[in-house]
């Protein structure tokens, strides 16, 4: 398969002229690190398995896209799995990010040549383009899952990369040894001590928030800690998991409340919004209410419905009507979800913008952290 010219065109979509990530791009075979995946399919009802070796053509298109590749949901790895398995339900639990990102996220860890680094190993891919940058003697690969480490080692191997990969669950440590650059394509709710305690005096380390769509970079300072920033570029990446899959954290029962429930009732001052499909709002809310599942539906006569829960019981249900109606919401549970939407809302409105992107962040040497932008301020 002439997988090089797409590569390089890739490389072109992804990277400046002249810039060392477009070689490294250029020289990276995706499609070895995601020989099956899954594909959304309307047609089907779900999420099918995709075998790359069935349609070469295929294969190449998908892997050599500016697109994220999913290739596990729930516990069912696409490698372990028929070709043309329909999977209906799940959350995606590993993929293949898509190589821009990938890209810029070492771009904010400002990666230099015999800069030491950290990364996380998913298929392998962000792997390959850190070591074709810095050389295979400056990675270490980790995951908390033995058999993406595996297959990951296994596919860097056959195209001559022999980085150090480990089992490791990043969020808790310890890690394998001391780095000058941490970077995680995974989240944290939190910045993890362990990752200050291998970070090197002046070191950086890049991952998002839980949650959010928000990128944060900082710099290790002489006490322990980091100062740094968010990005305004927004970006969002799968929350770490310590077993197969996600374990559910809110009870069918509070959906069935959510769904149900009459509660208090009030009318919006604003016109309805799902959160996950903003980047601004949905950081916001996070950073306000950790936690908050969303789901949603569009129904035949154009009317749209938003519910809103939480571990702790609450939830809240907004109707519109129409697509320019204010919606009435029922809220229930030990806290009001859909207040501090509210005010957020507001906030925007008002202001024009949410402080969430370019604000500071300083982090403590047991990894609290607190965004700070003017007078606003988080804690995580």
């Amino acid at each position: 398969m002439d997988w090089r010219e797409r590569a390089r065109q890739l490389a072109d979509e992804v990277t400046r002229p002249g810039s060392r990530w477009g070689a490294a791009v250029a020289a990276t075979p995706r499609h070895v690190f995601v020989p099956r995946w899954y594909e959304r399919d309307q047609a089907a009802g779900g999420r099918v398995v995709r075998d790359g070796a069935a349609d070469p053509e295929a294969w190449l298109a998908a892997a050599y896209r500016d697109t994220t590749l999913v290739t596990r949901v729930g516990a069912l790895h696409a490698d372990d799995a028929e070709p043309g398995t329909v999977v209906t339900s799940g959350m995606s639990t590993s993929s293949s990010t898509e190589p821009g990102l990938v890209v810029g996220m070492y771009r904010h860890a400002e990666l230099t040549d015999r800069c030491r680094t950290l990364v996380t190993t998913g298929t392998g891919y962000g792997t390959a383009l850190a070591c074709w940058r810095l050389g295979p003697d400056w990675v270490t690969s980790v995951d908390v899952d033995p058999y993406l480490v595996a297959a990951a080692t296994d596919r860097l191997a056959s195209i001559g990369l022999h980085p150090q990969t480990a089992v490791c669950d990043l969020t808790q440590g310890p890690l394998p040894g001391k780095y000058d650059r941490i970077v995680s394509t995974v989240s944290v709710p939190t910045i993890p001590a362990a990752w200050l305690k291998a970070l090197r005096p002046g070191g950086r380390l890049v991952t998002t928030i839980t949650g959010t769509g928000l990128i944060l970079y900082a710099d290790k300072t002489p006490d322990g800690g980091a100062r740094g920033r968010t990005s305004y570029e927004p970006a969002s990446f799968m929350a770490p998991r310590q077993g197969d899959d996600y374990e559910e954290t809110v009870p069918a029962s509070v959906w069935d409340e959510a769904e149900n429930g009459d509660g208090k009732v009030t009318t919006s001052r604003h016109f309805l919004v799902f959160v996950p499909e903003t980047w601004n709002i949905r950081s916001m809310l996070q950073l306000h209410t950790p936690g908050i599942e969303h789901r949603h539906r569009w129904h035949p006569d154009r009317s749209h419905t938003v519910w809103m829960t939480h571990p702790d019981g609450s939830w809240a249900r907004a109707h519109a009507t129409a697509p320019r109606e204010v919606p009435t919401v029922h809220q229930g549970g030990p806290r009001r979800l859909w207040d501090p939407l509210e005010d957020i809302l507001d906030r925007l409105a008002w202001m024009g913008e949410l402080p969430v992107y370019g604000a500071r962040v300083t982090i403590t040497p047991d990894g609290e952290t607190t965004l700070t932008r003017g007078p606003w301020k988080a804690v995580l």
